[in-house]
């Protein structure tokens, strides 16, 4: 098995779980990861990083459980481990807030995280604009620590790192067996996928060490995440924008939500402004799509994808690598290899 050769396209948090798990599940093949930009340069770097996910109705509720309970799982394991501090990962609890009843009350993730239960009225006395909450503990996951140390773990394993802009992914057809495709954005071009598309988010990294639980608005717009390193404010969601420069009015409208829920923000330091760009499609893709041609030589190339997340692919990642790593699988059974 030794001159299997998979390549994994994209350095975010999809594209070194999906490359870790190749690597530490096939140990006998050998396995690379190419991007353009790594940590701190990625658009994981800025997530909020809180595992939450919301219902897609074109994706099956198994397989979205299946996603979830994946990556909350294995991140749970590295939160009560000694690596949580390297890792930046950490256990949370807060409320997450409704100004109106939702139709669901116990989402389908709510037996998947720890201690789900309806907020009390007594709990809901200091949101006053809201009727209904749900309280539980969750897992906050800081990408600018985990992205290294995912990196470290691969190449621990094995694994080989380049830092290359791919263009064309039959340019890599050549020198690989299996190609996958984790590169977000990227993909408009890579995989002539346009239903791809940036959803701009900007957040603030706050100065509060006071804060301790998170607070979340229902509508996924207005949440304070504490971290490790300072609290994380947000957001913006703005679909089919570019803009990657941070807006004063942007800032000014999170601060003014922000400061509603939890007024103890007025009194605190900003610490940085960040935007990036989320890879939204109507669902993940996470499928083989087709074989590649090799320019010369007459064979072929076997393609998975891997991307799509929109704004939770740090709460989804470990659970679509897991599934890409089971159509690698199947791709080099079929192609004869001995696994």
């Amino acid at each position: 098995m030794g001159g299997v050769r998979v390549v994994v396209v994209g350095a975010g948090v999809v594209g070194f779980s999906t490359a870790v798990c190749i690597v530490e599940n096939l140990p006998h093949v050998s396995v690379t990861l190419l991007g353009e930009k790594f940590s701190p340069e990625t658009t994981s770097d800025g997530a909020a990083g809180i595992l939450f996910a919301h219902h897609n109705p074109d994706v099956p509720v198994e397989q979205q459980r299946r996603w979830f309970k994946s990556s909350f799982d294995h991140l749970r394991l590295i939160a009560q481990s000694e690596d949580a501090p390297e890792a930046g990962v950490m256990l949370s609890s807060g409320w997450q807030i409704f100004r109106d009843v939702p139709e669901d009350k116990t989402p389908y993730w709510s037996d998947l995280v720890l201690g789900f239960r309806i907020m009390t009225e007594r709990e809901m006395v200091r949101f006053p604009e809201h009727r209904f909450g749900q309280a539980f503990t969750t897992i906050k996951c800081e990408c600018s620590r985990y992205l290294p140390w995912l990196e470290k773990r691969f190449r621990r394993a094995g694994g080989q790192v380049e830092q290359r802009r791919v263009d064309n992914l039959q340019d890599l057809s050549g020198s690989f067996d299996v190609i996958v495709n984790c590169s977000g954005l990227g993909s408009r071009s890579l995989a002539a996928d346009v239903s791809v598309q940036p959803v701009r988010g900007q957040v603030l990294k706050m100065e509060a060490p006071w804060l301790q639980h998170f607070i979340r608005d229902g509508d996924g717009l207005t949440y304070i995440y504490p971290g490790i390193q300072g609290v994380t404010i947000g957001g913006t969601r703005q679909g089919g924008d570019w803009n990657l420069q941070v807006e004063e009015n942007d800032t000014r409208g999170i601060l003014k939500r922000c400061s509603s829920l939890e007024p103890s923000l007025t009194r605190a330091r900003i610490l940085s402004s960040w935007v990036g760009l989320r890879p939204d499609r109507r669902t993940p893709r996470v499928e083989v799509e087709r074989e590649v041609e090799v320019k010369k030589g007459g064979r072929s190339v076997t393609v998975v994808h891997n991307y799509g997340h929109g704004g939770v692919g740090v709460s989804l990642a470990w659970g679509t690598a897991m599934e890409a790593l089971g159509l690698v699988k199947k791709s080099l059974q079929g192609n004869k290899a001995k696994l």
